[in-house]
């Protein structure tokens, strides 16, 4: 049963009766949850596709900012509830990859891990000593976007657009900046990381970091790109995500 709280945090791209797995996408800093909106076209279809609605944005414009990364975190948990009865694969890019962590180790608290936690383009939480800060002038905050992603340098000269979004992408620098990380207990469930080969924001070595995040097994793929790989990488994101989540629906047949 979807419940009122569900349906503000989580849009739903394709979620049937025949969706034994369900793969909930986080956003980057300043994202949509509508960047998810194609990937049911490159996944199979028994894999429902699912994104998280971040305050501040789209839909939820009217909604405040969240206090601090960990306290969004709760709250996606608590909005993730009723999804445990099914098998979870949490997939969070930049920002969204520390959320998605997060979550996970909320939902393991109690007692509902997720089946995978994917990370993408993100350092692990113990080794975010000496990152960039995000925040600054709207000045540089624009100057950073269009570094990290030169393919939409144009939705940056849109004064109108910007109005819009650069509250959303400010809020989430602040939880970006602000968020701790350090040492956290390890999964139980595997990790699967994602990486662009031309990334200035992490390199692999600090992606492969995230093997210490879990019990289970770790495995990293890099893809050409940059920071944003996964617009141009798509399909072939894609192909590796449905390996890995044909992979977790026969392990959890041969378990049952």
């Amino acid at each position: 049963m979807r419940t009122p709280v569900e349906e503000r945090w989580v849009r739903r791209f394709r979620d049937d009766d025949g969706c034994g797995t369900k793969l909930v996408c986080f956003p980057h800093a300043g994202g949509w949850a509508n960047a998810y909106r194609t990937w049911p076209l490159g996944l199979p279809s028994d894999v429902g596709v699912l994104a998280v609605r971040y305050p501040g944005r789209e839909d939820r414009l009217s909604d405040p900012f969240p206090s601090g990364l960990e306290a969004l975190a709760d709250d996606i948990a608590h909005a993730l509830s009723e999804l445990t009865r099914h098998r979870l694969v949490l997939f969070g890019h930049s920002m969204g990859a520390s959320v998605a962590h997060e979550v996970a180790l909320r939902l393991q608290k109690r007692g509902h891990p997720p089946a995978a936690l994917c990370v993408s383009g993100r350092r692990p939480p113990h080794a975010l000593d000496g990152r960039r800060q995000l925040c600054g002038t709207d000045e540089e905050i624009v100057a950073g976007l269009r570094r990290l992603d030169e393919s939409r340098a144009s939705v940056f000269e849109d004064p109108d657009l910007l109005e819009i979004l650069l509250p959303a992408v400010r809020a989430d620098y602040r939880l970006v900046d602000d968020y701790p990380g350090g040492l956290r207990p390890p999964l139980d469930c595997p990790v699967y990381g994602y990486i662009g080969d031309d990334d200035d924001e992490v390199s692999p070595e600090q992606m492969r970091g995230w093997s210490d995040m879990t019990h289970a097994a770790f495995r990293l793929q890099v893809l050409q790109g940059g920071h944003f790989y996964l617009r141009a990488e798509e399909a072939a994101l894609l192909a590796d995500l449905s390996d890995v989540l044909g992979r977790i629906k026969y392990r959890a047949g041969a378990a049952s």
